[in-house]
């Protein structure tokens, strides 16, 4: 799989869910911490292109895959196909 970009923030439980799930696949991410970085929303649109609403925004090399649900969605579809 291509390196994941998870833009979130440490207080958010799906964002954690994220890098967690990378973690435990060897998926290769990485993490930009919105608060750290002093990133709003409007910020991670701008590098997206896309309006943002909620933390995670996750993409997969350049493609947009959504929230933490959709990423989780993706990789197990990735793991199936890779599996046959």
């Amino acid at each position: 799989m291509e390196q994941v970009t998870i833009y979130g923030r440490t207080s958010c439980g799906f964002c954690v869910r994220a890098r967690d799930l990378c973690e435990s696949r060897n998926i290769p991410y990485i993490w930009i911490d919105m608060i750290e970085r002093g990133m709003s929303k409007q910020d991670i649109a701008d590098q997206i292109g896309r309006p943002v609403y909620t933390v995670p925004q996750i993409l997969v090399g350049s493609e947009y895959v959504g929230g933490f649900d959709d990423f989780y969605g993706y990789v197990r579809d990735h793991e199936a196909a890779t599996a046959r």
